[in-house]
């Protein structure tokens, strides 16, 4: 499977007839690409005010995702993005969609952990992890930014049986150690491939601290981003991360009785 991570500024695809996304498809699907991910909350923009939400965030069947759906089946594309979501009750929640190349909306996912006052301060946190879904004989997982931070989280989902861990991000300066560190380290720890797509620049409040990647499961940064717009394209194989696995057992070699 090929995948493409696009680093945008943080404005990149807030247009309603999202132009911006189509020529991050345009280009995915010209390299071949099999999934695209994009930024944290990419089509309405991380830093959205909470009184600007509720003219901007979305139902999960909303007309725009319905436009992004008939992009990824126009360019045979699976696509990861990132919005604000409404639901009935007009709560709001930080949420990231997994979109077939069939153009099928395969996981709604909403952050389960928020950071800090720009997220806790205007969304809801979910309530729930998604097990993974089996695309092109993958298992596939999403979390969101900060979520992949905490080794529980992506522990459980390997736990689940995930190969790979799609992540939206906004983070920013001075946690460059996330992309640096963290990520890697969630790789190898977990047998896991990890593409990881933040921003880059200046947003409102926010300097972004790019450093976009794609970890494979040994824990090896196979591309990677630093401060400028671009895409990032991995082919990553099945028997790369058996063989890695069984290289570095950690999860059968557990001490469960211990802790």
């Amino acid at each position: 499977m090929k995948i493409a991570v696009a680093q945008t500024s943080p404005t990149a695809l807030t247009d309603t007839e999202l132009y911006g996304l189509e020529a991050l498809c345009e280009e995915a699907a010209q390299q071949g690409a099999d999934i695209l991910v994009t930024p944290e909350m990419g089509l309405t923009g991380y830093e959205a005010p909470l009184e600007a939400l509720s003219s901007l965030a979305l139902f999960v069947d909303d007309a725009i995702l319905q436009k992004a759906r008939t992009l990824a089946k126009t360019y045979q594309l699976a696509i990861v993005l990132g919005y604000a979501e409404m639901d009935e009750q007009g709560r709001f929640y930080n949420s990231a969609q997994f979109i077939s190349a069939e153009g099928k909306c395969l996981q709604n996912y909403r952050k389960t952990h928020l950071y800090g006052d720009l997220d806790k301060s205007r969304f809801c946190a979910g309530s729930e992890l998604m097990a993974p879904v089996t695309y092109r004989d993958f298992k596939i997982s999403l979390a969101i930014c900060y979520d992949v931070e905490f080794p529980e989280l992506v522990r459980w989902h390997r736990c689940q049986g995930a190969d790979l861990l799609l992540v939206p991000t906004a983070n920013m300066h001075p946690f460059t150690t996330v992309a640096t560190h963290m990520i890697p380290s969630r790789s190898m720890e977990n047998g896991m491939v990890i593409a990881y797509a933040n921003y880059t620049g200046l947003g409102r409040s926010i300097d972004y601290c790019s450093r976009s990647s794609i970890c494979a499961a040994d824990g090896q940064c196979v591309a990677t981003l630093e401060d400028s717009t671009g895409m990032l394209i991995a082919d990553i194989q099945q028997k790369d991360i058996e063989t890695a696995r069984r290289q570095m057992p950690y999860l059968s070699d557990r001490r469960l009785d211990l802790y």
